[in-house]
């Protein structure tokens, strides 16, 4: 199975194989990290100290300069310096933490058809058209923001440019290929009044332009712009970023955390990266923070039937619109060369992904007459792909195992299909990530929003997008529009309502999709605006445990608060019978409006019974005529969730030598990274190995010059713990 990441250092991909023991492997020796090289590091500190403080305690380091201070988010700074003296930083009594800075980057999304530009607002119901989120101030922290776009330019009051360092927060013009819009188009999702409409078309927008050129950005970058957001009293901040670590401890993850304990609404998007579990990343990983998957708003989807399957259609950029059609002839042509398209004329052909370009195979295919294509993937995964120029064909890319039987299908008998079309909504997008949070084992994603074919500004226009990008500016408008009716609020009341009022949404074949896959559902605001009930957190995590003889009951406590101006009645229903699962729930009471109550929920596992590693439901809580579904989730001992994370490489140019970094959610028994011939498999040497590896983020480096023979090499990364190994491939070839 492919392990598809984001992090923009990633320079392979990982392909996740059988595991190799590694007690049967020696340990190698290691080269250091060159002491002379120059990073840039956050530095946490154990109290909040002033400027002169600070340059004091730098004052022994002379090769550290200071960059920014944050006082907002967490107590700390960041340096640039020699590797060494960061090394001897770390040892200050002064200091918590000295970690390198990361690589963020906006979340992947394509182009895609435009829909109407007013139809983000069609989910906020007619009750809300007196509410425009005016009064509300939105910081996005993104690529920077068009601010002369005549969409957005009434409603921009400001901002900072943490790349060039000055007050100008444009997105980068000017560079070709790595000019950005992500910042314009999430920021007009929020805020856009004009031609389109946002969500809340008279917030007030304040752009913080921590992602550059090619939408990249440090981990120092945006913790700057998030401590600047809090300088200027915004009301929400918004990240549509992200990063390949399904981890909660990441400074962008905490301090998130600190911004929601000042008065602050965070909400970040949850990723591409689905629809795998575990998936979800930082900082969408936050606790405190609503972290926002995708969902599909009502869209004119085209689906083939074949031999009674019904397989969706998603219509490749540049190619033309699928419609209607009776019996259709469908061909296996290969790999898209010409000579394997011989029989296509007046056909529909199937193509597998690889060699050829999308466009070569496309061209090749429309050439010798081929009505339509579907390209199938070659490795697990969504299939995401655009053509590079117009096509006057339909085209559209279908996963691997969809190709696959199709292509079984066609091998052995004349195929024929069907393509209809049918009005859809609310099914949660295949590239939206999904949770649970690695060792805090929480629900994310929070809630659903729409993040398909969204049309909102960009520079100089306007352009159709997808992604967790897209659906986490949808809340944040949602949250400003919520804030508005209800400026007493803080943000757990805010994120309450939202997710107690959500709803739960099913797939394609009627089966809904599990808490960490949807959170509690796709928000409905107008709902959210007239809850008289709050239930807070909105939903429940028992945590993960061993089970130990007599030790069978555990509890979480939820607040209920009144928020409306009548006396309402509180009573719980108990979820549906589950083997080895029992439940004591709080008794019905009522609550005086402003009145709120802490109570327990307690639930009791029979050890004889119960084995499920993950298990998630909902409790259905009645108040009054309100009826709010409260997700729980479950973690028994170690569940099957990745062991190694975000692993990148990047060769150094002076020498024959790597750095490696990752992230290790749990920490792992045994680590190491071990070479073979591709050829014979013949393992030849451990480039590096550690054991009793404490969780979080490593790094390392290690050299091939004392390789003897060239070639191509399979390198293999593992980690192992409780029993359970997780391992990484790549191959490389030594000249």
């Amino acid at each position: 199975m492919l392990n598809k990441t984001l992090g923009i250092l990633l320079i392979f991909l990982l392909l996740v194989a059988n595991s190799t023991k590694a007690s049967s492997l020696k340990t190698p020796n290691l080269p250091s990290q060159n002491p002379n090289e120059i990073q840039v590091a956050i530095v946490h500190t154990k109290t909040n100290y002033t400027e002169k403080e600070i340059d004091q305690i730098l004052k022994p380091y002379s090769h550290l300069e200071r960059r920014y201070i944050f006082k907002e988010v967490f107590h700390g700074f960041s340096v640039e310096g020699p590797v060494w003296e960061l090394e001897k930083l770390k040892q200050s009594e002064t200091v918590n933490q000295v970690s390198k800075v990361q690589t963020y980057m906006a979340e992947t999304e394509e182009p895609v058809e435009i829909i109407g530009a007013d139809e983000i607002r069609n989910y906020l119901g007619k009750s809300l058209e007196h509410l425009s989120g005016k009064g509300v101030k939105v910081g996005v922290i993104d690529t920077g923001i068009d601010y002369q776009h005549p969409d957005l330019q009434k409603n921009y009051k400001g901002g900072y440019d943490f790349v060039d360092k000055d007050k100008d927060p444009m997105e980068t013009k000017g560079l070709g290929k790595r000019d950005t819009l992500h910042g314009t188009h999430v920021a007009g999702i929020i805020a856009a009044d004009g031609k389109i409409r946002g969500v809340a078309p008279n917030a007030t927008i304040y752009a913080y332009r921590a992602l550059g050129p090619g939408g990249a950005g440090t981990t120092e970058q945006i913790l700057a712009a998030i401590d600047r957001a809090v300088r200027d009293k915004v009301d929400i901040i918004n990240l549509s970023l992200g990063s390949d670590v399904n981890g909660p401890d990441l400074p962008i993850s905490l301090a998130l955390n600190e911004v929601v304990k000042k008065g602050i609404i965070a909400v970040a998007a949850a990723g591409n990266a689905g629809p795998a579990e575990w998936t979800v990343g930082s900082p969408g990983t936050a606790s405190k923070a609503i972290s926002v998957g995708a969902s599909t708003p009502n869209i004119n989807t085209p689906f083939i039937n074949i031999n009674d399957n019904k397989i969706p259609l998603t219509n490749m950029e540049n190619s033309k619109e699928w419609a209607d059609a009776g019996s259709v002839h469908l061909v296996s042509g290969g790999l898209g060369r010409r000579n394997q398209l011989k029989d296509v004329k007046g056909k529909m052909v199937l193509l597998e992904r690889g060699e050829l370009t999308f466009t070569e195979k496309v061209q090749n295919a429309y050439e010798m007459g081929a009505i339509g294509v579907l390209i199938y993937n070659n490795i697990e995964g969504p299939f995401q792909g655009m053509l590079e120029k117009e096509v006057p064909i339909p085209v559209a890319g279908i996963t691997r195992a969809e190709g696959e039987f199709i292509k079984e299908y066609i091998d052995n008998k004349e195929a024929f299909l069907t393509i209809e079309k049918k009005w859809e909504k609310d099914i949660l997008a295949d590239f939206s990530s999904r949770g649970p949070v690695t060792s805090t084992w929480e629900i994310k994603p929070d809630v659903l929003a729409p993040g398909v074919v969204i049309n909102s500004t960009v520079p100089d226009g306007y352009m159709a997008l997808q992604g967790t990008s897209m659906a986490a500016p949808f809340v944040a408008g949602a949250c400003a529009l919520v804030l508005e009716a209800h400026p007493d609020w803080g943000p757990e009341e805010v994120k309450a309502a939202l997710m107690n009022t959500a709803k739960q949404v099913k797939n394609r074949q009627n089966v809904t999709y599990k808490v960490y896959e949807q959170g509690a559902g796709r928000i409905q605001v107008d709902k959210a605006i007239d809850a008289n009930v709050l239930i807070m957190p909105g939903s429940i995590r028992f945590g993960k445990y061993k089970l130990v003889k007599d030790q069978n009951q555990y509890q979480a406590y939820i607040t209920v608060k009144n928020v409306g101006e009548n006396i309402e009645k509180i009573s719980f229903d108990f979820p549906k019978g589950k083997r080895g699962i029992s439940w004591r729930l709080p008794l019905s009471f009522t609550l005086k409006p402003g009145q709120k109550k802490n109570v327990p929920i307690i639930m009791n596992i029979d050890n004889n019974l119960f084995n499920d590693k993950l298990q998630d439901g909902i409790i259905n809580v009645r108040a009054g005529a309100q009826l709010i579904k409260l997700p729980y989730l479950y973690v028994l001992e170690e569940p099957d969730y990745p062991r190694i994370m975000g692993f990148d490489l990047i060769k150094k140019t002076e020498d024959n030598s790597y750095e490696y970094e990752t992230y290790l959610p749990t920490g792992a028994e045994e680590f190491g990274i071990a070479l073979f011939r591709e050829d014979t498999l013949q393992f030849v040497r451990f480039l590096d190995w550690k054991k009793e590896v404490k969780r979080g983020r490593l790094k390392g480096k290690f050299s091939i010059e004392n390789l003897d023979v060239t070639g191509t090499y399979r390198m293999k990364v593992f980690a192992k713990k409780a029993g359970k190994e997780d391992m990484l491939e790549k191959i490389m070839k030594i000249k």
